[in-house]
């Protein structure tokens, strides 16, 4: 498990098997089953995750009980409610997952402290920082300037892994669109 960590940071920046030692020493490894929260709205929010195997959706509930999927975390990406995490805040969304999942999870203050002892980990973390930004502006404008269909679409080519992986009823919610409209997209 500690390979696909390693090969996931090598991606962006190089590490000699001593730095990935140091590294790897401020991650927990944790797993966990099929529908259990890794935080829930309200609770406050200790790590990030990267995910090792497995998926999950970070989830905003409104006021009338609706649950609105803010993203999906599949392999190789990172999650966390991050207002929460940095700010020390109670959470505003929720972390569970969709199928059994594997994760090594750092806190904020090992988070700080590899940034400030390590500048190449610095390094990477602002540019996943930064991927995270633009997908979330680019998500942001899909809605604001795409209509439904053209959202599914995009979807279906920048993921196409999600469709096998995650139920309708998650993705209708994902785009924004009830589950009828998602299946007359697909058929």
């Amino acid at each position: 498990m500690k390979e696909k960590l390693k090969k996931h940071i090598e991606k962006t920046i190089p590490l000699t098997d001593d730095e990935f030692s140091f590294v790897v020493s401020h991650f927990s490894f944790e797993e966990y089953k099929k529908n259990d929260f890794i935080f829930q709205k309200g609770e406050s929010v200790k790590n990030c995750y990267f995910i090792v195997t497995g998926l999950l959706k970070l989830v905003y509930e409104d006021q009338k009980g609706n649950q609105h999927i803010v993203s999906f975390a599949m392999e190789d990406w990172w999650e966390s409610d991050f207002l929460a995490y940095f700010s020390g805040t109670k959470a505003k969304l929720s972390l569970q997952c969709i199928e059994n999942t594997t994760v090594f999870s750092i806190s904020l203050k090992n988070y700080q402290k590899l940034c400030t002892n390590f500048t190449k980990m610095e390094r990477f973390f602002l540019k996943k920082s930064n991927s995270g930004h633009i997908a979330s502006q680019n998500r942001i404008l899909s809605f604001l300037t795409s209509n439904a269909k053209d959202r599914y679409e995009e979807l279906l080519k920048q993921h196409p892994l999600l469709f096998q992986r995650v139920p309708k009823i998650l993705l209708a919610s994902y785009l924004g669109v009830s589950r009828e409209t998602l299946s007359r997209f697909s058929s």
